[in-house]
């Protein structure tokens, strides 16, 4: 099994939004989110982090699939409360992705029911393998801790840019 893992330089990167960041309260947030999934009629809707996928479903946003880790900024929360017809057990260890992972959610990329993927670790650096197995036209979610929710619009140059920051990780290698 490979496990591709951060560079410290990579993790000063990556504190910079992918997307774009919606801020101000919740309420506001959510309505640029509604207003921005109504112009674009993504084909998927992906929420990565506790906290987002939580505030989506609570305001009746139905993501396709919620990348959790029964977590919000590293302290352990109680599981959230939004459901999907496919829950998924997967181990990911903090700063990495695994195979496990990306297979995954590769598969509920394919499915036409909505999947939980529930991580046991950390899934901040799914992202990058949500935006790479979406279709384009898929909108990403993810929260930037203290400042609000980015939403990443997927197109062939954020998969590209996507790539760019997997193929710099640092491979390990498991059996």
């Amino acid at each position: 099994m490979n496990i591709r893992y951060l560079t410290s330089q990579q993790r000063k990167k990556l504190k910079k939004p992918l997307g774009t960041l919606f801020q101000g309260s919740l309420e506001e947030i959510i309505m640029l989110v509604k207003i921005l999934i109504e112009k674009e009629s993504p084909t998927k809707i992906v929420a990565v982090g506790d906290q987002v996928s939580q505030d989506l479903t609570n305001h009746s946003i139905l993501p396709s699939i919620l990348i959790v880790d029964n977590r919000i900024m590293r302290k352990k929360i109680p599981p959230i409360s939004a459901t999907a017809d496919n829950n998924i057990n997967v181990k990911n260890p903090p700063g990495t992705i695994t195979d496990e992972a990306w297979a995954s959610i590769k598969q509920a990329m394919k499915s036409s029911q909505r999947s939980k993927i529930i991580v046991e670790g950390e899934e901040d650096l799914l992202t990058l393998v949500a935006i790479l197995e979406a279709p384009e036209n898929s909108l990403v979610f993810y929260g930037q801790p203290h400042q609000g929710i980015v939403v990443v619009k997927v197109t062939e140059a954020m998969k590209q840019k996507a790539r760019k920051i997997f193929e710099a990780m640092k491979t390990q290698y498991s059996h």
